[in-house]
């Protein structure tokens, strides 16, 4: 079995040894067994709080790297005649937490019979089909940097500020 714990930053010269194609609620998960399409079984065990996207790659104990890939699921495609109906239902699956992916003048949710009455009554045309999921990671995800790790408003959110003394004051 090919153990990956380490998640690593794709360089000019990484070259993956093979892909795992992985739906959206088993990339959600920090730990977990599955199948590579050779048959070989993996363990992914990944540190608290990590989630892996389609794209990342996972290097092995043995040095192999892995590339996760977006699983074809059961989703559904919200169409739309113009982009002010898309950012208003955006907007409103964002209100919702609900992941979406966006595309060009569509978005994609995993189905949900309250949510696809909420884009019908919206105006969005809906069609059912199989395809990578890959909804947008959330704007306090940590996926970025910030220069010199310093927050641009001063504020850290959902992290613990290593700046603050004792009594909690900058």
């Amino acid at each position: 079995m090919i153990e990956l714990t380490q998640r690593i930053e794709r360089g000019v010269d990484t070259q993956s040894a093979a892909q795992l194609p992985l739906a959206y609620e088993l990339r959600q998960k920090r730990w977990l067994r599955a199948t590579l399409p050779t048959g070989e079984e993996v363990s992914i065990r990944l540190s608290r709080g990590e989630t892996l996207r389609s794209g990342d790659l996972l290097r092995a104990a043995d040095g192999r790297v892995i590339e996760i890939v977006a699983a074809p699921e059961p989703i559904v495609q919200a169409s739309f005649a113009s982009l002010s109906e898309l950012t208003r239902a955006a907007y409103h699956l964002g209100n919702r937490h609900t992941p979406t992916q966006i595309g060009a003048r569509f978005l994609r949710i995993q189905k949900n019979h309250v949510l696809e009455e909420m884009l019908r009554n919206m105006g969005a045309a809906l069609t059912y089909t199989e395809a990578p999921f890959d909804p947008e990671s959330g704007a306090y995800s940590g996926r970025h940097a910030h220069l010199n790790n310093e927050p641009p408003s001063g504020s850290i959110i959902h992290e613990y500020d290593t700046h603050a003394s004792a009594g909690g004051k900058r």
